[in-house]
């Protein structure tokens, strides 16, 4: 796909510095710009590379004044980083812009769809299920018996939904994820073998969910594991059974959340975080990378550590623990002045 500096100026609403007609195809960074590429420039420590990229076109801001001549296009903008985002959704809507139904794939019968869907070979589709318009399904997906899949949807390659999960609109699913697949739910018999429990419920995700490649949500053992609106979820996440994630909250790669806990709105949870089951943290609380949480946790916390501490006194505690070495050494000092005293 080609664009000239006039169409990308047309759809930011910018003023052109420069030939109207260069076309760019690809993005770039400033430092690392071609010939054929578009760029942009917001950081003010970048600026010396405006005067030495090869990008056909750079996006800057309109109060942004040259010291010396620039071989690239510019385009300015009332915020260049806001614009080259707006550029890089209009780029990514034009890019997965695919309708029709490729072959082979599977629809059942009793299943329906809206307007404008997209449907990549190998993409399988059970029995009653319901799409909505501008659902993209792409290669090698699988949708399960009685989903139910709202409009603007899209699943990427190869990601699972089971049966009677519900996703809401203008969700993004990614490659490798996996929406509804049996909690882990097991019981010790007599004989101490694991006996499984039938996990009958399912999975409901609202609006404007993302779901990152490879992370896992499994369906409830009864009632729904619930993914509220807005939530953001980096790759590779564990998410079990009975789960409640609450409104825009984001958690980033590799943390796992154990069955039946409740997560407040507009929390944000870093990598690595562990979380017991059966608790409730609050609202916009914030968990630091690689805590472990056991408890309760109350609105607008902020933790960190393994078991986690309030953030404060996990930093002076660390203070002192990594000076415990010469504390020791100090203290034994001491002791040793003291005994000689009584000798």
């Amino acid at each position: 796909m080609k664009f000239k500096a006039a169409q990308i100026a047309e759809i930011l609403e910018g003023e052109i510095h420069g030939n109207p007609e260069v076309e760019v195809s690809q993005l770039a960074k400033i430092e690392e710009g071609t010939e054929g590429s578009l760029t942009f420039l917001s950081n003010p420590k970048y600026e010396s590379f405006i005067y030495s990229t090869n990008a056909s076109i750079c996006i800057v801001n309109k109060d942004f004044v040259l010291e010396k001549p620039v071989d690239t296009t510019l385009i300015k903008v009332e915020d260049s980083y806001k614009s080259f985002t707006t550029l890089l959704e209009y780029y990514n809507q034009v890019k997965l812009n695919k309708s029709g139904i490729e072959q082979p794939s599977f629809i059942g019968e009793s299943s329906n769809y809206g307007e404008n869907i997209y449907l990549g070979a190998f993409a399988y589709i059970g029995n009653n299920v319901k799409l909505g318009n501008n659902v993209k399904v792409y290669p090698n997906a699988y949708i399960g018996d009685n989903v139910t899949i709202g409009d603007n949807v899209i699943v990427f390659a190869g990601a699972k939904i089971y049966s009677e999960s519900i996703i809401g609109n203008h969700c993004v699913i990614h490659s490798g994820v996996i929406v509804g697949a049996d909690g882990f739910g097991f019981m010790p018999n007599e004989s101490g073998e694991y006996q499984k429990v039938p996990q009958i419920g399912n999975v409901i995700v609202e609006d404007y969910v993302d779901i990152g490649a490879g992370t896992t949500i499994d369906r409830a053992t009864l009632g729904s594991t619930i993914i509220r609106k807005g939530v953001k979820l980096d790759n590779q996440i564990q998410i079990a059974h009975n789960v409640e994630i609450g409104e825009h909250t984001a958690i980033a790669a590799q943390t796992g959340i154990a069955g039946s806990t409740k997560i407040g709105k507009n929390c944000i949870i870093g990598g690595q975080v562990g979380i017991v089951g059966h608790i409730r943290i609050g609202d916009r609380v914030k968990i630091q990378a690689q805590s472990g949480i056991g408890r309760n946790v109350k609105d607008d916390e902020v933790l960190q550590g393994s078991p986690a501490l309030n953030y404060g006194d996990f930093n002076k505690s660390y203070v002192h623990f990594k000076n415990l070495s010469k504390s020791i050494n100090r203290l034994n000092q001491v002791e040793k002045q003291l005994n000689s005293k009584k000798a």
